[in-house]
């Protein structure tokens, strides 16, 4: 598969929560790779505009720049497409051409993304 980004990285937090979901949702690895290689380079390459893709505000964090993705298509959960209720949080660092995954979740267990660890990673950031 060709290269899209400079580098796609795992935080360890993320990598923690990946390994959970993972266990319920077998197709999760391959559905990621499919996330990647689709919905962010559309958005972040060939600047499509994706509903699926939100700036998290409020972070009182300018760079980089915090995203959620609202729409992440997972075949392990049939029958619901990109609705499937599963939540990723990532960064994009646009000079570098570099994402940084952050944080993995189901919205049926987890209403919203994890500020403090999104701060924890870039607070200090500038």
């Amino acid at each position: 598969m060709k290269k899209i980004f400079n580098e796609v990285l795992m935080l360890p937090d993320f990598k923690k929560d990946f390994k959970k979901l993972e266990k319920k949702y077998p197709t999760l690895k391959q559905d990621l790779e499919v996330f990647v290689s689709t919905q962010l380079k559309l958005s972040h390459k060939l600047n499509i505009e994706n509903s699926g893709i939100v700036r998290i505000s409020g972070l009182s964090i300018s760079k980089p720049k915090i995203y959620k993705a609202r729409k992440f298509a997972c075949k392990s959960l049939k029958g619901k497409g990109s609705c499937s209720g599963i939540r990723i949080i990532y960064t994009y660092f646009e000079d570098d051409d570099r994402i940084e995954l952050v944080e993995i979740y189901f919205k049926g267990d987890k209403k919203n993304e994890d500020r403090k660890r999104i701060l924890k990673y870039y607070s200090d950031e500038k």
